[in-house]
């Protein structure tokens, strides 16, 4: 067994309460590595076709990484995947904390859940052992009182809860996973997945610390390194001073900040929502994940409407005040941060829950919902509106038991509002503009699991000279325009997102870890897999090879729901002029550069240019001949 592992795989059966221990060999660990493609592998190997996917033949699995656990920031991470109920083929979704390095701690690299119990059950890890036990009592709790109840029943305040809280006991298709009530596995509706096989968390506790490293020295003498240039790292002083929402004041400069669901790049009110303004007014504490040093993690204490918010429900960070805040023209941060914190009481992704209000919002504003069917006023700016439709979504109340569904089935339920729609493949679109950062665009028309930020580099970091030292690495030795979508900037938006596929499938955080601005870049990543697990050749290729690896066994695993070309589509929305004033005022994508790029990308993939699907000799290259489309 190669070092930094367990060596164990818990497979739960929730229909006949059966766990089984798996005990991998060492080659399948060094060929899929963990997180993504792991969890990929086995959901493929465990299902025929495309089963419901919030039935009991539909797959969950949590899966961890050689480094989760090890004392170097940006490692405490944890993958959820399965069939999505969400977006068109398998859901993935990343999420932090303490609770990915406890599951280690206790014993485990990942978990397998196949079934549906027949009542509510949570999985108790613990020092090696796996045992279920009725959740009866947990069943309709928020996610802070299923904490306290467990913390006061297994008596330890130490233990790690991951859960899925109210709205994915509801299978909302927006529901996430929680932990610590504010680390989320947020999108593509994983908390409906567990919501629909009735388990309610999985709770982990380990009294040992101590993972097994290959070569110490080198791996203390890096982790060393990463403490000592988080203040000499400007990213990182940012990242650690204001959070993610310290991006937002410049993504406004540029254009690039949605706004009026994605009507517009700008926002008049941005000033009030900034990461500055959280940082000089409600922030309290920066918290971090386990063993990290950039502490980015917001923890907020503030009002709205008489309702308190509390630190241990964390704080907005840029996506959620983009979304639940300019996407919906709502500049008070006190309602962000309310929104924010029913989010995380409930279970939901804050980014698919403010980008379907914020399409509600628009359909009102068009006269194409009415006041009588959503119950009130929906217009843009409405503080109340967005903070009583995130309630009703997470209760599946009135109108919020179409918008739980989702951006896209919304429009299909109600007949109408297609045209506003910013979802791909289902996925409702982060808060990184396309019309600003071309190569995103691309992205998210090709990722297997629609739009999502955090599956490529941004065109952002080529602009200037300032990271193409690690770019270089990767074959990128100059400057590139954001507005650029030549067949550099397609080869930039492939290469990067294989990296990202080994970040997501090696559990680490792409904050720290990635291609040019965070602390630790390409190289880092090569020295961390050689210090911790051994395997002294390890190589930026085989590096990428593992990338590769999970997005092909995604898109080979999406064309048993015949998911091919036919569905790298993006919203018609983005192919019209912006509004507004400011830099991005007037543009728009077009069709025939995205046509043209999806050509340039397929033939660097491997893939069919017709159908945009891996050929065989590209399966057979990856070792993934085994899967049957």
């Amino acid at each position: 067994m190669p070092h930094g592992y367990t060596g164990r795989i818990l497979h739960v059966d929730l229909t006949r309460g059966d766990l089984t221990i798996e005990n991998p060999r060492d080659d399948f660990y060094r060929k899929y590595i963990g997180g993504s493609a792991m969890g990929v592998y086995y959901i493929l190997q465990n299902t025929r076709g495309a089963p419901d996917p919030l039935g009991p033949d539909n797959v969950l699995t949590l899966m961890l990484s050689p480094f989760t656990g090890t004392p170097i920031s940006g490692q405490s991470r944890v993958t959820a995947n399965a069939w999505s109920p969400l977006v068109d083929g398998i859901g993935d979704s990343q999420g932090g904390g303490f609770f990915p390095a406890e599951m280690k701690f206790a014993g485990f690299d990942g978990i397998v859940v196949k079934g549906q119990s027949p009542e509510p059950v949570y999985l108790w890890l613990n020092d090696g052992r796996a045992e279920l036990r009725s959740a009866k009592h947990l069943w309709g709790k928020t996610t802070s009182q299923v904490d306290d109840l467990l913390f006061a029943e297994l008596g330890d305040k130490n233990i790690q809860v991951a859960q899925c809280g109210p709205a994915g006991e509801k299978m909302a298709r927006l529901a996430s996973i929680l932990s610590m009530a504010n680390r989320a596995n947020g999108r593509t509706g994983m908390g409906a997945v567990m919501g629909a096989k009735r388990l309610k968390a999985v709770v982990a506790r380990g009294s040992s610390k101590r993972l097994s490293l290959a070569h110490p020295d080198k791996f203390d003498e890096l982790a060393r390194w990463g403490v000592a240039n988080i203040p000499l790292n400007s990213a990182m002083v940012s990242m650690g001073k204001h959070g993610t929402a310290g991006c937002l004041s410049s993504q406004h400069s540029v254009g690039g900040l949605p706004t009026y669901n994605f009507s517009a790049g700008q926002f008049e009110k941005y000033e009030a929502i900034s990461g500055e303004t959280m940082t000089d007014t409600i922030l309290k504490e920066r918290d971090s994940c386990y063993a990290c040093g950039v502490r980015c993690k917001r923890a907020v204490e503030t009002e709205w409407n008489g309702h308190a918010v509390a630190r241990r429900h964390g704080g907005p960070e840029y996506e959620t005040m983009a979304t639940l805040g300019s996407y919906c023209g709502v500049g008070d941060q006190n309602a962000i941060a309310y929104a924010n914190m029913l989010c995380n009481e409930y279970g939901l992704d804050t980014i698919g829950t403010g980008a379907t209000i914020a399409w509600l919002m628009e359909c009102f504003e068009n006269k194409l919902v009415t006041e009588k069917e959503i119950g009130f006023s929906a217009r843009f700016g409405d503080a109340n509106a967005l903070t009583r439709l995130v309630e009703m979504i997470a209760q599946r109340e009135g109108i919020g038991d179409v918008l739980a569904n989702g951006s896209r089935r919304a429009a299909d339920i109600l007949g109408r509002g297609h045209e506003f729609l910013i979802a791909v493949k289902g996925a409702e679109a982060p808060a990184h503009m396309p019309q600003v950062k071309r190569s995103l665009g691309l992205i998210y028309a090709v990722n297997p699991f629609g739009a999502d930020h955090e599956s490529s580099e941004h065109d952002s970091n080529i602009v200037t000279n300032e990271y193409l030292a690690r770019l270089g690495l990767l074959g990128f030795d100059k400057p590139m325009e954001s507005a650029d979508l030549g067949s550099d900037k397609v080869r930039y938006a492939y290469k990067t997102q294989l990296f990202y596929g080994f970040l997501d499938s090696a559990a680490l955080c792409t904050f720290v870890w990635s291609t040019s601005w965070t602390l630790f870049g390409p190289a880092d990543a090569v020295a961390l897999a050689q210090a911790v697990t051994g395997w002294d050749d390890f190589s930026l290729d085989e590096l990428l090879e593992i990338g590769a690896r999970r997005v092909n066994l995604m898109r080979a695993g999406n064309a048993r729901r015949g998911r091919d070309r036919r569905a790298d589509k993006l919203p018609e929305k983005f192919f019209k002029p912006l509004t507004g004033t400011g830099p991005s005022a007037g543009v728009a994508l077009s069709k025939e550069e995205m046509e043209r790029a999806l050509d340039e990308y397929y033939a660097l993939a491997g893939w069919n240019p017709q159908d945009g699907l891996p050929n065989e000799e590209t399966l057979a290259k990856l070792g993934l001949e085994w899967i049957v489309v």
